[in-house]
């Protein structure tokens, strides 16, 4: 198991405030070798400010390039890899519209762009967002030739402040604080591949998950205490790497689905999901399976074979997991059709009360079953996947707000 990343939220202001950004880079060049000593590789450092619309208020789109270089430089030499600058906001409609300019003007910024919003009794899907997050995605692909802008950006459904994982990852308050992410699918492939009963495996993933979790936890009260600085918890999504002993699909075959995509999936997915919900840590982001098609070496390959679709994909978010990630799709793929998809993840995600996330990679020139061709470390090769999407009509393709209330089941 290793950390995926530690995460630094901050309200950093702009024009950008030194004193905060250098608390950042004292407490980052501590806590990495913190928790290396404790055993664990960290792969990266990552500062998640504000949503972007809050630092840039007039959302003048010069300015907003120039906050997301100077945060990417300043970053740089403090001693993070990545920023996120945060989300795209529905009560500013503009916002959205500013996205890919970033994207094409920096090379470690992360931002996403929310597709709903809501207080802690009324949520909704706001079309308008919807619709501008499926124009982001279709502009940002044509950033560059192999459509790789699209890493960068997320479409986020009820996703609060405060989860890790990038490009989710954005901050609330004025206070900052700091929280990690793990890269721990490894733990699942271990448990059910060296125990010999499914409950047994279950019992084997929970222990060695708190027991993990313990002593990152015990690491980061320390430097909470040292820094006075709090720590938000642990996001444990069984995040894979490319590499077969890593992934998160052969954690569903070993519990007994015949290949990831086929009938059996869900339930190897709800089984390994339930594992996770038992274990007792301090807990923040997301916390369920993360099934990102590109960086997982067995999910890459039930999709090369035409097993696994961006329609699994969707029904296993249902048990589990961030929703759609990594997900390579046809260059010709429309605004339209993104937009499609996108709601449907929206509408999963408020029915079931739980946050989901879109990183959708449109690559240009390439079609349905084509190879998809990446020279990147993080990734698997694969397929470009069918979407099965036509570009919405009638009320869905206007600019309203759908209320849409958390299903309660009759007691």
């Amino acid at each position: 198991m290793k950390i995926r990343s530690i995460t630094y939220f901050l309200n950093p202001g702009w024009p950008l405030n030194e004193d905060k950004l250098h608390q950042a880079g004292v407490f980052i060049s501590s806590a990495r070798p913190a928790f290396e000593a404790a055993g664990y590789e960290v792969q990266t450092a990552r500062l998640a400010t504000t949503p972007f619309p809050q630092l840039v208020v007039s959302l003048d789109q010069a300015e907003l390039i120039r906050l997301a270089q100077r945060l990417e430089e300043s970053a740089s030499k403090l001693g993070y890899d990545y920023v996120s600058l945060g989300p795209a906001l529905p009560q500013h409609p503009q916002s959205y519209t500013l996205i890919p300019a970033v994207l094409a003007a920096t090379e470690s910024v992360f931002l996403a762009g929310l597709l709903t919003d809501g207080t802690t009794t009324t949520h909704s899907i706001s079309l308008e967002a919807v619709h501008g997050c499926g124009r982001v995605i279709h502009r940002a692909a044509e950033i560059s030739p192999d459509g790789f802008a699209n890493l960068r950006f997320a479409a986020l459904a009820n996703v609060p402040a405060g989860a890790p994982f990038f490009p989710a990852a954005y901050h609330q308050g004025e206070l900052p604080n700091f929280a990690l992410a793990t890269e721990s699918a490894d733990l699942a492939v271990l448990a059910f591949k060296q125990v010999g009963s499914l409950e047994k495996a279950r019992r084997r993933l929970i222990a060695d998950i708190e027991a993990h979790a313990q002593t990152l936890e015990n690491v980061a009260v320390k430097l909470s205490s040292q820094f006075e600085l709090p720590f938000g918890g642990i996001d444990f999504t069984l995040a894979p790497f490319p590499e077969q002993a890593l992934s998160f699909g052969a954690a569903m075959e070993l519990a007994g689905a015949p290949a990831v995509g086929l009938h059996g999936s869900l339930a190897a997915a709800a089984i390994l999901t339930d594992a996770l919900d038992q274990a007792h840590f301090h807990r923040t982001g997301f916390n369920g399976l993360m099934l990102p098609v590109l960086e997982d070496a067995v999910l890459a390959n039930r999709a090369a074979q035409g097993l696994l679709t961006v329609k699994d994909l969707l029904l296993y978010s249902t048990v589990c997991g961030t929703g759609l990630d990594t997900v390579p799709l046809p260059g010709d793929t429309s605004a339209e059709q993104l937009s499609a998809v996108l709601l449907d993840l929206a509408a999963l995600s408020l029915r079931l009360d739980k946050p989901l996330t879109a990183r959708l990679m449109p690559i240009p020139g390439k079609k349905a079953g084509d190879e998809t061709g990446f020279d990147f470390a993080y990734f698997a090769n694969s397929r470009i996947l069918a979407l099965e999407a036509d570009p919405l009509s009638g009320f869905l393709a206007g600019s309203e707000r759908i209320p849409l209330s958390h299903r309660n089941l009759p007691v």
